[in-house]
């Protein structure tokens, strides 16, 4: 390579962008298992982009049919009731480059730029996005699902699992899905539960009774009341982050309907890089950035969370 094509200007910033081209697509395949919040949140990327924040209703219902007089003139009447809510959204970044050396070898020896800084950028956003929707971000004002505004904690029947019978254990388990059943006026039930993983783990390896082939796990898994209501199976995980979150420290058990109707991450913007422009006299770089709205839990009642296992 010659000394002139080392220090034009032009030349590598028309490098890094075909570069870019390649790199991006195959970043953006890559799924990294322990990013959690995809598997545990709907995610809604519709909408405005550039919109300045999302509004939603929550609404709830009443009114009961009773019979009446033929003459009547009090009729019963439904309702509902309708709260709004406005959730902003802002703007996060993080991005990558490549400094003059670095373009100019790859130039000189016919090779790609390396795909490592880029998939660091992309990783780095997958980890914002997944804090921000578990935990919540106080800075901004967000809660995240482990500790979502309007959903009421209460304590575990029995808790302390360590020293509880397997019947006992399975009765907090059943009843996380039951808060939700009962709160709604038996109109839903969770299908989505949450722990800690000492917790999972305790529950996968011990067994109901002393002469049983099962776990406390797959015994649950196959009699809870969710599957017993609805035939369908229920998801339960084990979770980072949840060993203490509950009230004094506690761990937390979730129960949730896993449904954009219940609950939803706003993400009208999801990361994207933008072209790759020359920073300075040796840098290039290509920023990258996200726009991102809150966890809106829109029926907390079909979400529960008992504390104290």
């Amino acid at each position: 390579m010659s000394a002139k094509n080392l220090i034009d200007a032009q030349a590598a910033l028309g490098f890094v962008i075909a570069q870019t081209s390649i790199i991006e697509p195959g970043i953006y395949r890559t799924v990294y298992p322990d990013i959690q919040y995809r598997d545990l949140i709907p995610v809604d990327t519709s909408g405005s982009e550039f919109a300045t924040s999302v509004t939603y209703f929550s609404q709830d219902q009443y009114g009961k049919a009773d019979w009446i007089n033929g003459n009547a003139d009090d009729i019963p009447k439904a309702g509902t009731t309708r709260s709004k809510f406005e959730t902003p959204v802002y703007t996060a970044g993080i991005g990558y480059g490549y400094g003059f050396e670095e373009i100019g070898r790859a130039q000189m020896l016919g090779i790609n730029l390396s795909t490592e800084d880029a998939s660091a950028a992309r990783r780095a956003s997958e980890e914002m996005v997944d804090r921000f929707a578990l935990l919540g971000d106080a800075s901004k004002g967000f809660t995240g699902l482990f500790a979502a505004n309007g959903v009421t904690p209460t304590a575990a029947k029995t808790g302390n699992w360590a020293s509880a019978t397997p019947v006992q254990i399975i009765g907090d388990l059943n009843a996380g899905l039951l808060n939700v059943f009962n709160a709604t006026n038996t109109t839903a039930i969770s299908d989505t539960q949450l722990l800690d993983w000492d917790s999972y783990f305790l529950i996968s390896t011990t067994p109901m009774s002393q002469n049983s082939d099962m776990t406390i796990l797959q015994w649950y898994l196959a009699n809870n009341s969710y599957t017993a209501a609805t035939g369908k199976p229920l998801t339960l995980r084990g979770i980072r982050g949840l060993k203490t979150v509950g009230v004094g420290g506690t761990s937390r058990l979730i129960s949730y309907r896993k449904d954009p109707n219940v609950l939803k991450l706003h993400m009208p913007m999801p990361h994207r890089f933008l072209p790759a422009y020359q920073a300075g006299p040796l840098r290039w770089e290509i920023p990258g950035v996200m726009r991102l709205g809150g966890l809106d839990v829109r029926l907390p009642k079909e979400v529960s969370y008992i504390d104290g296992l």
